[in-house]
């Protein structure tokens, strides 16, 4: 078993199956030791979206769905990356996240929220899994997710 594979059994985490993209896009590009991974939104193992993880939020908002959320996105990523690899052992490095989570009004804690998926690629990685990333509310994501995080992973020779 390779180290990331062993290090998701650890932590109790099975990848899904890579959901195929519902548009005119593609869910992985490869750019030389890059690869650009789309935003994935936080669907579950039965390919549909709780109901606790959609919605927006407001300023009186608690955390916890956020945070699940930009985690299951993140689980989502790997779900794309290991499909793309092969092996999740190739990763050199979690380069980027992009968050993005739908707000109406004020909702103060969006970094907070991203640790979720930052939380989730570091516990998975280890130093490797720290990456620089952005987090931004928006009016609205597709199928009312409350969150969509991409990511950029740079490839091991």
């Amino acid at each position: 078993m390779n180290i990331v594979a062993k290090r998701l059994e650890e932590l109790g985490l099975r990848l899904p199956k890579a959901a195929a993209p519902v548009a005119n896009y593609v869910a992985c590009v490869r750019s030389g030791a890059l690869l650009f991974v789309s935003g994935q939104l936080p669907f579950g193992s039965d390919g549909k979206i709780a109901a606790e993880l959609t919605g927006k939020l407001a300023a009186d908002s608690p955390i916890e769905p956020a945070t699940a959320a930009a985690r299951q996105c993140a689980i989502n990523l790997l779900a794309q990356a290991q499909s793309a690899l092969g092996d999740l052992d190739r990763v050199a490095r979690v380069v980027r996240l992009g968050g993005f989570f739908a707000i109406e009004g004020r909702f103060e804690r969006l970094p907070q929220a991203m640790n979720g998926a930052s939380d989730l690629m570091a516990d998975v990685f280890g130093e490797r899994g720290r990456h620089v990333r952005t987090t931004v509310g928006v009016a609205h994501l597709p199928l009312d997710a409350l969150a969509e995080v991409e990511g950029l992973f740079e490839i091991a020779p």
